[in-house]
């Protein structure tokens, strides 16, 4: 990981799917990345967004959680100024017109992409 100044980064992971939360935990945490989560419902997130204030550097948000679209975190998120990125395989051309100016990570996610998003190299 390049040498940083700053405090670690913290990125809550919101995924349904345990497998690749699971990865993603271990891959983020390998590279000095506090992770919030993994979380799988939009219940789950917006509660977890009612009840923390603390800072939250980028939020990793699956589209289709458990069958739900996710948008009403996304709202969560753009009122709390909070960054994120949509994990999806859908097309650009199937979001919301409303959110296709949030940057999509194309399924399956790779770290690299991630830690670009982040700031980081994946130099260790």
């Amino acid at each position: 990981m390049s040498e940083k100044t700053s405090p670690r980064p913290r990125v809550l992971v919101v995924e349904d799917e345990l497998l690749i939360a699971e990865c993603l935990l271990g891959n983020l945490q390998d590279y000095g990345v506090d992770v919030l989560g993994p979380l799988g419902t939009v219940r789950d997130v917006l509660k977890l967004l009612a009840e923390n204030d603390s800072p939250i550097d980028l939020t990793l948000l699956d589209v289709n959680l458990r069958g739900e679209p996710a948008f009403p975190v996304a709202e969560a998120l753009r009122a709390r100024r909070i960054p994120f990125v949509f994990m999806t395989g859908y097309s650009e051309s199937a979001m919301p017109p409303r959110y296709r100016d949030v940057p999509r990570l194309e399924k399956p996610v790779a770290t690299e992409d991630i830690l670009r998003v982040l700031g980081l190299t994946a130099a260790r």
